[in-house]
């Protein structure tokens, strides 16, 4: 196995190609738990019919952790965007699609985003009456069972060189409710600075899926309070006055 061909450099982790095996290597501080649950969910989705690379083993390289699994030759959605910003609207139409289809899925082993995002948001630098308010505010969610990516965006979507869609990274996944997913989605949007794309993603994402736009700012606060935990300081900084709001 030879790790000298780079294809994605991501938080905490290094994605390398070796011919027809794609090898994610996590760095050795990332938990081992973390990496096993992340390619049982992956494994997991294989198995809902979801276009998803297949795993091929879990192992180790150089002391660290490391999921290896099919290579798909093509090119992230985010990619083509950046290289054919005339059909934006058409491949963010293609998006909202897939992730409709990946909510169509059910998975009962997968766990339950509100547990999920209630163990988060214990965890998140705000104070303790704001935890409250906002555990509060998350029991009285929808309790749903779509399977939800949890990190839905461009850069996780590959299209093959067939023109097959391809989902990618499935460390969040759990099952809850879609508008708690299209919530986090529309935040990254925001991260990177494209407010035009976050608002057209909303707007296209209610569209499709006869969803009122309320029910998909109701979960902002939340999904902000929970992601602050784990990520940079300006990312903390942006989704902690998401919670203010």
């Amino acid at each position: 196995m030879r790790l000298d061909k780079v294809i994605a450099v991501r938080t905490s982790r290094t994605v390398y190609r070796d011919g027809d095996d794609c090898i994610k290597v996590f760095d050795a501080d990332h938990p081992k738990a973390g990496v096993l649950a992340e390619a049982l969910n992956q494994a997991r989705m294989e198995e809902t019919g979801l276009n998803v690379p297949g795993i091929i083993r879990v192992d180790t390289f150089g002391g660290k952790w490391a999921i290896v699994s099919r290579y798909i030759k093509g090119k992230t959605l985010s990619r083509l965007m950046e290289e054919n910003p005339g059909k934006r609207a058409e491949y963010l139409e293609l998006m909202v699609d897939l992730q409709k289809d990946v909510h169509s899925r059910q998975c009962p082993a997968l766990s339950a985003m509100k547990d999920e995002m209630s163990y988060m948001i214990d965890r998140a630098q705000l104070s303790a009456a704001a935890r409250y308010a906002l555990r509060t505010r998350l029991e009285s969610m929808p309790r749903d069972n779509k399977v939800c990516h949890g990190d839905f965006e461009p850069s996780n979507i590959i299209i093959a060189a067939d023109g097959a869609p391809y989902i990618l990274d499935w460390a969040r996944a759990t099952r809850g409710d879609a508008s708690a997913d299209a919530a986090w989605t529309y935040l990254r949007f925001r991260l990177e600075g494209d407010e035009n794309l976050a608002g057209e993603y909303l707007r296209l994402f209610c569209l499709k899926s006869n969803t009122e736009k309320r029910h998909v700012l109701g979960w902002i606060p939340l999904a902000a309070a929970a992601r602050s935990v784990n990520c940079n300081a300006r990312e903390r900084e942006f989704l902690l006055s998401c919670v203010e709001l």
